[in-house]
């Protein structure tokens, strides 16, 4: 890696390893090929990519983004940032370095301070589980800031993250089927995100990696068109932003 240079690795879906200010941070991990009528496409899931990790943290605690299997990958001292809310909840479930943050929190790690965020976004478990946590974003600020959005819809207050002169945001363009429900964001709307947040690089996530088993060959349009689609949409709508479409498993260098 290139002194001092941000690298962004797409794991896939809402796993990104960030390595920044000397800081190896997982976001959302789901290391496993199966989530429950999600199956994992052909990238691999490298030990290397969640060995050694700093800090992990977590948007919301919706399967596809809070998922204990791989967690318990983890080392077992791995320090788990979690929304405000689920922090009982994962020590019911034996994690024990465990730190809750809400919305506009932060907590500084070495030189880089990282802020809570947020996201619109539902923050149920599932629809009966009767387990509800905040759902965020993060901001991870040192030499540069990198914006994680986590999983959220369009929102006014994006604006406001612009005083913290992003360096690269990470965006939702998609999710794990062929249509999207409330509180995501679709290739346009992530476009029109960018107005908002005006960001030096703009990656998108949250698509291509999970989907329900069949669908890739049925409709295997919606795995690879998303990215391309926000790529014309931003082409349009945000100039200056530069778009960097990173292929699950590849890693980008931010210069």
């Amino acid at each position: 890696m290139i002194e001092h240079q941000p690298k962004i690795t797409y794991i896939g879906h809402a796993t990104t390893l960030i390595e920044t200010g000397g800081l190896r941070l997982l976001t959302d991990p789901v290391l496993r090929n199966w989530v429950w009528h999600l199956h994992r496409g052909q990238t691999t899931v490298e030990a290397d990519w969640y060995q050694k990790i700093d800090a992990v943290l977590i948007s919301h605690l919706h399967w596809d983004h809070l998922d204990l299997p791989s967690l318990k990958l983890l080392e077992r001292n791995t320090r788990l940032i979690v929304p405000r809310g689920a922090g009982l909840y994962m020590a019911q479930q034996g994690f024990t370095n465990i730190e809750e943050l809400g919305v506009d929190q932060s907590i500084t790690l070495g030189q880089t301070d990282i802020r809570a965020t947020y996201a619109h976004h539902d923050g149920a478990r599932s629809p009966f589980s009767g387990l509800a946590a905040d759902s965020l974003g993060y901001l991870i600020r040192n030499r540069h800031t990198i914006y994680f959005a986590g999983d959220t819809d369009l929102f006014p207050e994006m604006t406001g993250l612009t005083n913290n002169r992003l360096d690269v945001a990470l965006l939702p363009v998609w999710g794990w089927g062929p249509t999207l429900g409330h509180g995501h964001m679709d290739p346009y709307q992530a476009a029109r995100a960018l107005q908002l947040l005006r960001p030096k690089v703009a990656i998108p996530i949250h698509w291509g990696t999970f989907f329900p088993f069949g669908l890739r060959w049925l409709m295997p349009q919606f795995l690879t068109n998303p990215p391309k689609q926000f790529e014309q949409y931003a082409t349009r709508l945000a100039v200056g932003v530069q778009t960097k479409i990173v292929e699950p498993g590849q890693s980008l260098i931010v210069v």
